[in-house]
């Protein structure tokens, strides 16, 4: 055992200085036991013994000889873990918390300084953290920011006074043994010198030879006298705890609730001892994973200070000790989700760039460009491309990416990917997908103002360039995708390559069309599997609070997949080619469930939480498009008869629902477009379908308001937001409604009923104009083919254009079907 875990076992178990060769040999007097490890009989009795001896002890004087014997006789390397444990449980957690409290107060009968108790306190709590059971103890987690203060605030005499009001509010020590008292304590700290002197010996020279010189390398260290500086084996026995407690499934919480953050910042910032080997390592775990937003959003000054102080050191530092921190640095870069915006972290980043720009047009090994691409994807998460640098070396970094991502993915099959190899390559994937929207708008159009976070002044030409090199990448993508057997589906990795693939096909599905194609079978499969729980979720849901990605990040379902997925099969099932083998692999079927999973969902939150989701309007919209080019596909496949059943209990909620206007228009547009294709019942109609095209009649007419006066009709309040997105959808729910009266008359007689002839009669009549020709044209056709079905509805149109002469009378179309000139 390394470092602080060595020196806290020497504590309990250090072997005398004179020690025969025990264990078995030629005169250990007995064979070795399977309870004492490789004890010998005559050690065992006398370990029982003083086992005894702890457990009954009648105060600290009798705990501590008893634990001086065992050193003097029992080494730590002849100790199985059982024995160890026995010896822990009789120790106790008490002892080691009351040295510490008398050590951070002082005593005025202490026989020894506050350094020796301090050393025998925390070398205890380390060896007793080594056990899983000791190490998430209530009473060794209240020592936690005692132990927090002595490495923020060095040695005993610096601390004194800033804990002694933390330990009198009861943190440590509480009741009337949690103070060593006068008479008690002489002869405690007596024998606690012989202990100390027992252990204590070499362990400052040992510690400092495992660890090497004194840190350095921090552009805020200074020369510190030796009484500023903390005792090396004491801070690795703190250490020792911190880390112990960290490893526990609620350990981070347990810290960080405690104030770890704080203190080792702190720690770090005033170069106490081992707090840039150790500090900064703990802190890292602190900052991985789910606590990340937490942390950061808590302390985000203290965090900021940190970061600000190891990227001046980045800058300053050469050699591999610069590539050594690449990975460092990028553990303490705050998430996306969390805003920590400030012109020191802006500088930050720009002098990170300002270092890394020689790095990556240096000739460098696979392994030395994986730590400096990941720590740039990180980067272009946080501030996007306009820190980077010149174009040049924009499309540089883009085409370094691309390069490693093609070295890496395509080997022949079979090949297993290291999980350095995999790291760099997740990192080059976030730096494809930060280029992939830049490429494509400069693609389209060099007219439109570029986005925010976009490559500057990135010419037409670069962009195709990069364009080209990313087309290659993706290639690499997909070949290796290909090559992916379903077992593997719960691979964190396969999911970050497929989650960059469908950002690419997102933007481009006219690309490598052939290929695309091909692989639509895992695609679609691979979504499958993860939306219906076939592949295991726990490695995934880890991996994807880690990731950081400009998406908003929540917790994994299994639909990420595909949600990511969408936006690509909404382009492909567009395209026949594509289509026809979507239709193979029964994607309609696969959407429906995503649909019915989400709207479950979305009906267990309260109104306040019913938040938009994208991704439902663009399920929606793929089968809208199965929808209207496969008709007969719709009327035989039993996934669309689910989905009006999905459609007629929904749609009647989302009619309420102001802040998912959108979704219920891509609801209603569905409902409407799948009722034109089916027949008229022969019987009475169904209470389902019926519902159905009831909230559609409602929805509809609520969107548009002619007001009191004449003019213009204008768009009703609740629906201004959302017309950019929500007009063309309205539309074609007015010439579905059409198609709908002219495949089942006895919806005319609904339109009646609801009152939406009626309603939309009045407004036309009192309006002069409607918002735009596309408008009128889809009033225009859904009007008339009322007329044409349902004589009632025609006398009552006719009616109205001939008494009045409002935004009917534009209406030619309608005039003819009603008989007015």
């Amino acid at each position: 055992m390394a470092d602080g875990a060595d020196v806290a076992l020497a504590v309990i178990t250090q072997p005398p200085v004179k020690q025969e060769q025990r264990g078995g040999g030629e005169d250990g007097g007995g064979s070795e036991t399977d309870a004492g490890g490789g004890l010998t009989d005559a050690q065992m009795e006398v370990l029982e013994k003083c086992l005894h001896a702890l457990r009954q002890a009648q105060n600290d004087s009798h705990t501590l000889a008893a634990l001086l014997l065992i050193t003097r006789l029992c080494p730590a390397s002849q100790l199985d873990k059982p024995t160890l444990r026995r010896i822990f449980e009789a120790v106790g957690l008490n002892l080691p918390a009351r040295l510490l409290v008398t050590a951070v107060k002082g005593s005025e009968n202490s026989a020894l300084p506050p350094q020796e108790l301090l050393s025998l306190g925390t070398a205890l709590l380390a060896a007793l953290s080594t056990d899983p059971d000791m190490a998430c103890h209530p009473q060794l987690l209240t020592t936690i920011p005692l132990l927090l203060g002595i490495l923020s605030n060095g040695p005993v005499t610096r601390q004194k006074q800033e804990t002694q009001d933390q330990s009198q509010d009861g943190e440590v020590g509480r009741g009337p043994e949690s103070e060593v008292q006068s008479e008690e304590s002489s002869n405690t700290e007596s024998v606690a010198a012989n202990v100390a002197k027992s252990a204590g010996e070499g362990q400052t020279s040992k510690q400092k030879a495992d660890d090497g010189s004194e840190a350095n390398g921090s552009s805020t260290s200074e020369e510190t006298s030796p009484s500023s500086k903390l005792d090396e084996a004491v801070a690795s026995d703190c250490y020792q705890v911190l880390t112990a407690v960290c490893t526990l499934s609620r350990g981070p919480d347990q810290l960080l609730s405690r104030g770890a953050i704080p203190a080792l910042c702190q720690a770090v910032e005033q170069n106490q001892t081992f707090s840039r080997e150790r500090g900064l390592a703990l802190l890292g775990r602190l900052l991985s994973g789910k606590t990340k937003d937490k942390v950061w959003s808590k302390n985000p000054a203290e965090l900021l200070t940190l970061l600000v102080g190891l990227s001046k050191d980045f800058c300053q530092a050469t050699g591999q000790t610069k590539l050594d921190m690449c990975t460092q640095l990028a553990q303490f870069l705050p998430p996306v989700g969390v805003s920590v915006e400030s012109e020191e972290l802006k500088g930050a980043v720009v002098r990170v760039w300002e270092a890394l720009r020689p790095m990556l047009q240096a000739k460098l090994t696979p392994k030395q460009i994986g730590p400096i691409l990941v720590l740039s994807a990180c980067l272009l998460d946080l501030h996007g491309w306009e820190p980077v640098g010149p174009p040049k070396f924009c499309c540089l970094l883009v085409n370094r990416a691309c390069v490693e991502v093609r070295m890496g993915l395509e080997e022949p099959p079979g090949n297993e990917l290291s999980p350095e190899l995999q790291q760099t390559l997740t990192g080059c994937y976030r730096i494809m997908e930060a280029a992939i929207e830049q490429a494509c708008c400069m693609e389209l159009s060099q007219t439109t103002e570029p986005p925010q976070s976009s490559i500057p002044s990135i010419s037409l030409q670069q962009s195709r360039q990069v364009l080209g090199v990313l087309e290659e990448a993706f290639a690499a993508l997909m070949y290796h995708l290909q090559q992916v057997d379903p077992s593997r589906y719960g691979d964190p990795f396969i999911f970050g390559t497929f989650r960059s693939l469908c950002s690419w096909l997102a933007e481009e599905t006219s690309c490598l069309k052939e290929e695309v194609t091909g692989l639509l079978p895992f695609l679609i499969g691979y979504s499958r599997s993860h939306l219906q729980g076939e592949s295991p979720e726990q490695g995934l849901s880890e991996w994807m609070a880690e990731v950081s990605v400009r998406e908003e990040r929540e917790a994994w379902t299994g639909r990420e997949a595909l949600r990511y997925f969408l936006p690509a099969l909404c382009h492909l099932s567009a395209e026949e080619g594509p289509r026809k083998v979507l239709l193979t692999l029964d994607t309609p079927a696969l959407l429906v469930d995503f649909l019915s999973r989400c709207w479950t969902d979305l009906k267990g939150k309260s109104g306040g939480a019913s938040a938009r989701d994208p991704s439902m309007e663009t399920a929606c919209s793929a089968l809208l498009n199965f929808t209207v080019t496969e008709p007969e596909r719709v009327r035989k496949d039993p996934c669309f008869r689910a989905l009006e059943a999905l459609l007629s209990e929904a749609l009647p909620v989302l009619v309420h629902k102001p802040r998912l206007l959108v979704l219920a228009a891509n609801y209603c547009t569905l409902g409407l477009m799948i009722g034109r294709l089916k027949a008229a019942p022969s019987g009475s109609v169904e209470a389902g379908q019926k519902r159905l095209f009831s909230a559609a009649l409602r929805f509809l007419r609520s969107a548009l308001d002619s007001g009191s006066s004449p003019g213009p009709v204008k768009v009703s309040p609740g629906w201004e937001e959302s017309w950019d997105e929500a007009a063309e959808l309205w539309r074609l729910c007015l010439q579905a409604l059409g198609g709908c009266v002219r495949a089942q008359p006895w919806i005319a007689a609904l339109v009646r009923e609801e009152g939406w002839l009626k309603h939309t009669l009045a407004m036309l009549s009192q309006c002069s104009a409607l918002p735009d020709r596309h408008t009128q044209e889809a009033l225009e056709e859904a009007l008339c083919a009322m007329a044409d079905q349902c004589p009632v509805c025609k006398k009552e149109i006719g009616d109205v254009m001939r008494t009045d002469k409002g935004a009917l009378m534009c209406m030619r179309n309608l005039k003819k079907s009603v008989g007015v000139k």
